[in-house]
């Protein structure tokens, strides 16, 4: 496993940045990863960030190092890992360094990044709670690069500029009616579909069937403006809620669940012992009492009663179960997908800041009748313009048509959907867990033995990695 330290940079960025960037230590410069920023300029870069925020604390920076056991990674594999991890803590919104030293015994990473974040000019707040927080993540990436277990390989989703292009065309009407598609599929009820169509990342409205319900279902990704009508004019016959309900229905009819009776009780359980867990009556303190086993058999006879009551079958929480886990998968997908989106236009949206706030000196440079005196008074504005322009450019954003409003409009709006979505996959974790517990109770109590579960994804930072 890695261990991890950190500390703030008061006056040094410079010097820490020049150390850590060192040719003879990074392998020639080649374990050196940057975002938001270069080796190069990163002192202007942060000073630019730091110049936006109120805060006044004196950090100007935090450096993170990030040590490995000798003979534990690759210096290629450590050096994914800080990526990783400056990626997971810093959410797109920090300026930041990654570079692997490779001079020591053992394998060992540096991440500086600015104290000021680029999209809410807020400061990084070093305490207890954020440092569990980095040793939480460190340890996650540890496991999933199976240092210590196998994890589920994740997939990057798409880049902010591929999600903006389906964004703004009619294509994304398709994409809906294949999302409801899937989401029919998976699902073996109506309110389940809802669930999984939400957890793709959709809110829905009109959804139900009482007399004053709106006539349409319609749905909107979230990160549109406006719904779009299941009707047949909109999306087709097949997408209108009466008819999404009865493809359902239908569906569950060419597979009928089966039913395991259980025993019928003369009372109704008045207390749920679901919570609990079945007590082993196999402890020799049971087999020498018989009144605490008889006491013992009768609460575990609560507890499976308990457990069954409501389901109506055990294939039934079964398949609640495949449900939920369903829910959860997906809503995981989306999240990850739209946690690679936010990082893209964090990006964007530095450089797009930081070029229009420099572009004035780049005009009057282009004027100027001394242009090396007014280099001299202004290279850092220069500076920062032109490598704005520059990653710009190579991230195919058209400066011509640059609207800084829009892109945080954006972001805003992703920031939205990913909120929605981690309510959503902690919401489907909970009662997965709750259901888990049940039907556990319930096979262990009526000697049956449980059949596989498919294993949920955990995810690797439930604070939008909070943006």
């Amino acid at each position: 496993m890695a261990i991890t330290k950190i500390h703030a940079i008061q006056a040094t960025v410079h010097k820490a940045v020049t150390y850590i960037c060192n040719p003879h230590k990074t392998d020639e410069g080649i374990l050196i990863s940057s975002f938001g920023c270069s080796p190069e300029t990163a002192v202007y870069d942060f000073k630019f960030a730091l110049s936006k925020t109120n805060q006044t604390d004196p950090n100007k920076a935090f450096h993170l190092i990030q040590s490995f056991l000798p003979g534990e990674v690759s210096f290629k594999e450590a050096h994914q890992i800080g990526v990783e991890l400056a990626d997971r803590l810093l959410e797109g919104k920090y300026s930041y360094i990654v570079s692997t030293h490779v001079d020591r015994g053992h394998v060992h990473n540096h991440i500086i990044f600015c104290a000021a974040d680029n999209i809410d000019h807020a400061k990084y707040h070093d305490c207890k709670k954020s440092y569990y927080h980095i040793r939480r993540l460190n340890d996650e990436l540890c496991s999933e690069h199976n240092l210590s277990v196998i994890s589920p390989s994740g997939q990057r989703g798409k880049k902010y500029k591929e999600w903006a292009s389906d964004k703004n065309s009619s294509s994304w009407k398709n994409r809906l009616k294949a999302d409801i598609d899937a989401a029919i599929k998976a699902a073996d009820s109506y309110e389940v579909f809802l669930e999984l169509i939400r957890a793709k990342g959709y809110e829905v409205k009109g959804e139900t069937f009482e007399e004053d319900a709106l006539k349409y279902i319609s749905f909107r990704p979230l990160d549109r403006e406006r719904f779009i009508r299941g009707s047949v004019k909109s999306l087709g016959a097949d997408y209108t809620k009466e008819r999404i309900r009865e493809r359902i229905e239908n569906k569950a009819l060419e597979q009928p669940a089966e039913r395991i009776p259980f025993p019928a009780r003369r009372k109704p359980v008045i207390r749920d012992y679901s919570s609990k867990r079945l007590i082993d009556t196999s402890e020799e303190k049971f087999q020498n009492s018989p009144g605490l086993k008889h006491w013992a058999d009768l609460e575990n006879l609560k507890i499976a009663a308990s457990s069954y009551s409501g389901a109506g079958s055990i294939s039934n929480l079964e398949k609640q179960l495949a449900a939920k886990s369903s829910v959860a998968k997906t809503a995981r997908t989306s999240l990850v997908e739209t946690e690679h989106q936010l990082k893209d236009l964090g990006e964007i949206l530095k450089y797009a800041d930081q070029y229009k706030a420099n572009h004035i000196y780049h005009v009057r440079y282009q004027k100027s009748k001394d242009r090396d005196a007014y280099l001299r008074r202004h290279e850092t504005e220069l500076l920062l313009h032109d490598g704005a322009e520059n990653m710009l450019k190579r991230m195919g954003v058209d400066l011509k048509t640059l609207d800084l409003d829009k892109l945080r409009s954006d972001y805003d709006a992703l920031r939205s959907k990913k909120e929605s979505l981690q309510s959503t996959y902690k919401s489907a974790e909970k009662e997965i867990k709750a259901i888990s517990r049940r039907l556990d109770n319930l096979n262990q109590y009526l000697g049956r033995t449980s059949p596989p579960q498919q294993d949920i994804d955990k995810q690797p930072n439930t604070r939008p990695t909070s943006l």
